[in-house]
């Protein structure tokens, strides 16, 4: 069992930049491949950004790419987003998940790879 456990949501106005952490603890979290994904109210849940075991890798969707930036840091098990420039699109519930990679270079964008999950943090972009 991985357990993941986000921070840092909350209001921020358009513009502004907010960090996120996600501290994992269980299994060994440099075994697993790290992402976010954000849900808005009466949307689907999106992919935000993976990265790979070692953190050489990374993706972020065309969404955010450009101002969102996922690394990680595996002697603190945490993985982080830093969003910048955020836009009232950006509201949403951010989740971060853990999948199991074979590969130190394996990264993940479908939420079907990832078997574990937090319970989500907030964040409220105001206009």
């Amino acid at each position: 069992q991985v357990q993941l456990v986000e921070s840092g949501g909350g209001l921020v106005q358009a513009g502004g930049s907010r960090g996120l952490s996600c501290a994992a603890s269980g299994r060994t979290f440099s075994m697993y491949a790290m992402g976010w994904f954000r849900q808005a109210p009466g949307k689907e849940r999106e992919f935000v950004a993976a990265i790979s075991r070692s953190g050489g890798n990374t993706y972020h969707a065309d969404s955010v790419k450009g101002r969102f930036t996922i690394s990680r840091d595996n002697s603190k098990n945490t993985v982080y987003l830093q969003m910048n420039s955020l836009k009232p699109e950006d509201t949403a519930v951010y989740y971060c998940a853990a999948a199991y990679a074979p590969y130190t270079s394996d990264y993940y964008y479908s939420s079907e790879y990832y078997a574990y999950w937090g319970q989500g943090t907030q964040v409220t972009v105001s206009s």
